[in-house]
Formats: structure tokens, C-alpha cells, sequence
């Protein structure tokens, strides 16, 4: 058993093809919801840590001695990125005391945004691509994740606030 691969590859979800970083964003959506339905927003927001420090230890590890710094097979990163912007919808979810699911287009926007901005790495997070280092590796999700909640965001404020859906 290799722990670091396993964690830098989502328990093997980073072998699925083609596109290991959609499935990778994809396997982090039911964990989410698992992770919210057991203990709310603060268990997402702290296994978002955890899992962030667990992912770059993960991918140290994993590319050590290899040319390739971030290779398509590692999609922890992703998971984590994706978790972020999901953080709205958990805050939302919970403030309305509802279930997570039921602010399911938040959701959808937060999954298609995250992977626009991971996919097309704008301003930092392309900066952070280029560091060519596991945080980097980390860290363009990271960014990726914080514009995507940010996206999150500003659809509850339209569809909330100005349509007043």
C-alpha cells in the first residue's frame, strides 16, 4: 500500500480517463455532502484544511524523484479546490436549515466555474501553476476554488437578490 499515492489520487480516482481532474472534482462532491450532512459547515471547512495539508505532504511524496511536478493522475488537489467552492452552498444551507442538495444550483455553478478556473488558470492561479512545486500544485486549486465560491456567491446574490428567487 502506497498511502501518499492513494491520498494524491483520491483513493485511484485520478486513474479514471479521460479527464482525471473532472473526475477528481466530480468523487469530491458526494464527500462533501457527506462531510456537511455529518457535521455541517465546520467539518467541510476543516477537512478542507486537513486534506489540504494531507494533499501536499501526498504530493511531495509522490513526485519525489520525478520530472513531471504535477502529473494528471494526482487530483487531490482538485477535491480540495472543489470543496472551497462548496463552502457557500454549506453556509447557505445552513443558515436557511436546509438540506445541502436543496441549493443544488449552487452546486452546478460552483462545479462549472472550479473547473473553468482550474482548466483556464487565470491571474493567480496560473501564477501558482507556475511554481512548479506541490504547493503550487495545491495552491492553483486553492485559488481556483476561492473564485469559484466567489461565483457561488455573486449567483445567490442575482438569484436572490435581484431576482428574488
Amino acid at each position: 500500500m502506497n498511502l501518499p499515492h492513494i491520498i494524491a489520487t483520491f483513493f485511484h480516482v485520478g486513474h479514471l480517463r479521460p479527464a482525471p481532474g473532472t473526475w477528481g472534482s466530480l468523487a469530491a462532491l458526494p464527500a462533501a455532502y457527506i462531510l456537511n450532512l455529518i457535521g455541517g459547515f465546520n467539518l467541510l471547512a476543516i477537512a478542507t484544511v486537513v486534506v489540504f495539508f494531507a494533499g501536499w505532504w501526498a504530493t511531495v511524496q509522490d513526485t519525489k524523484g520525478k520530472s513531471d511536478h504535477d502529473p494528471s493522475e494526482i487530483v487531490i488537489d482538485e477535491v480540495v479546490g472543489m470543496w472551497i467552492a462548496l463552502w457557500p452552498v454549506a453556509i447557505g444551507a445552513s443558515h436557511a436549515g436546509v438540506d445541502m442538495l436543496a441549493l443544488y444550483p449552487g452546486w452546478i455553478v460552483g462545479f462549472a466555474a472550479f473547473r473553468l478556473f482550474d482548466i483556464t488558470k487565470p491571474g493567480p492561479v496560473g501564477w501558482a501553476d507556475r511554481q512548479h512545486t506541490a504547493l503550487g500544485v495545491m495552491l492553483d486549486d486553492v485559488i481556483a476554488g476561492i473564485m469559484a465560491a466567489f461565483a457561488v456567491g455573486l449567483g445567490a446574490w442575482f438569484s436572490h437578490g435581484v431576482l428574488g428567487g
